[in-house]
């Protein structure tokens, strides 16, 4: 569990914006969940043999001796609150962000406190939906600047009865050749079998290879519908390559899923998994109502935006130096009126005092366009003087009250740009 510093929030903070924005000309609206949640929820959702309730989960009793967990996904939460407060009456686009928790072994791009960015979409059954989904991550990696950097893999797991037949041929097949499995592999053998579709293990993947195929167990109908997903996306010229192996690690997925990955991050290449899940409504209680959805892994993203250099100045724009405690005084009621007149400005006032060097020193540092200067002769002729830091422009002393003018200038060139 580690901090987010200082240096590094105004890449979240694009990061986060560029999500809001994308997410709202979809039309998905936000949903704030929390983050401790029956133990049950998440055995019910998740799958009790699966890794994350098995191992990852920090689970508690509280005072009542109830059974509580810090949330390790949110689709499960999600799904919840849409069943409490009966939201699926009609087609329902949600979305949430916040941290997840697992006691996972930390390394680079996994941490037992990390965070997601969840979409959920509830109400429509067809591939329409799905399409929706991968366009709308493509939007928002392209705002992000990181498209290039991203592949797309995708396939269709079928329905639980499909994979209740393929599950029955897997095991067949892999109990020859137990011995040959790495650990993992056989201890998921009787308990969750297609997570070894999974296996990093290069020999189990050796086995695999002549194992039968799941695609092979897939009804017409999902098939169908798998094909006309794909046809959505080469309409809308999204590159995918179909992964027969993908399987996603939590047991309410049902027929479409998909990651989108990356070479730039090593061992943890998944930026973004999801696909969709249309019995875990009926599962929490609700009526039966399709579902789809996915999660994005924001330290991985941030991680995928640093190796491609793309970086985030937490620059000011103004940065105030007054020459004494006078000065000081007579700044504040224009700062304040300032920062009315114009919000989407960062105005930095110096405090503490010093010489004017020290202070020019600190603008410097801010990364400030421009040093508004408040010393004595400006304070008595009611005066203000503009220096540039960055800008390939003039030093300039202007009455104080041309100073909305000459801001509104500037705002105007920097659009313009």
């Amino acid at each position: 569990m580690v901090d987010i510093l200082p240096e590094d929030t105004p890449l979240w903070q694009s990061m986060e914006t560029a999500a809001l924005e994308v997410l709202s000309s979809y039309g998905y609206e936000e949903v704030r969940l929390p983050i401790i949640e029956s133990t049950d929820l998440f055995a019910r959702s998740i799958g009790e043999v699966t890794d994350i309730v098995e191992k990852e989960m920090y689970t508690f009793a509280d005072r009542n001796d109830d059974s509580m967990t810090l949330r390790p996904e949110g689709t499960a939460g999600c799904v919840r609150a849409v069943v409490q407060h009966n939201l699926a009456v009609t087609p329902q686009r949600l979305w949430y962000m916040g941290p997840m928790f697992r006691y996972e072994r930390p390394q680079k791009g996994r941490q037992r406190q990390f965070h997601q960015l969840g979409v959920e979409a509830f109400g429509v059954s067809s591939p329409d939906q799905d399409a929706e989904l991968i366009a709308l991550c493509r939007q928002f990696w392209r705002r992000l600047g990181v498209d290039d950097a991203l592949q797309l893999e995708i396939n269709t797991i079928g329905s639980a009865a499909d994979r209740a037949c393929y599950r029955d041929a897997l095991v067949g097949y892999l109990s020859q050749h137990v011995d040959q499995l790495d650990e993992d592999s056989q201890r998921r053998l009787d308990s969750n079998p297609l997570r070894i579709l999974d296996s990093k293990n290069s020999d189990t993947q050796q086995i695999l290879d002549n194992a039968p195929v799941l695609q092979d167990y897939i009804d017409d109908d999902t098939r169908a519908e798998f094909e006309q997903l794909l046809a959505y996306l080469n309409a809308l010229g999204i590159e995918y390559v179909v992964n027969p192996r993908l399987v996603r690690g939590l047991d309410y997925y049902n027929k479409t899923v998909f990651e989108w990955t990356t070479e730039h991050l090593g061992a943890q290449s998944t930026v973004c998994g999801g696909g969709r899940y249309d019995t875990l409504v009926e599962t929490f209680g609700g009526k039966s109502t399709p579902a789809a959805g996915f999660a994005v892994g924001l330290e991985r993203l941030t991680l995928l935006m640093q190796a491609l250099d793309i970086t985030v100045s937490p620059a000011a724009d103004l940065y105030v130096i007054t020459a004494n405690e006078a000065a000081f005084r007579h700044s504040l009621p224009r700062l304040d009126g300032l920062r009315r007149r114009f919000p989407e400005l960062d105005i930095v006032q110096h405090l503490g005092g010093g010489s004017f060097k020290s202070q020019f020193k600190r603008a410097d540092k801010s990364g400030a366009a421009w040093a508004l200067v408040y010393g004595e002769a400006e304070v008595a002729a009611e005066q203000v003087t503009l220096k540039p830091l960055r800008a390939d422009a003039e030093q300039k002393t202007i009455a104080d009250t041309e100073l909305e003018v000459f801001l509104e200038e500037v705002l105007n060139d920097a659009q313009s740009a």
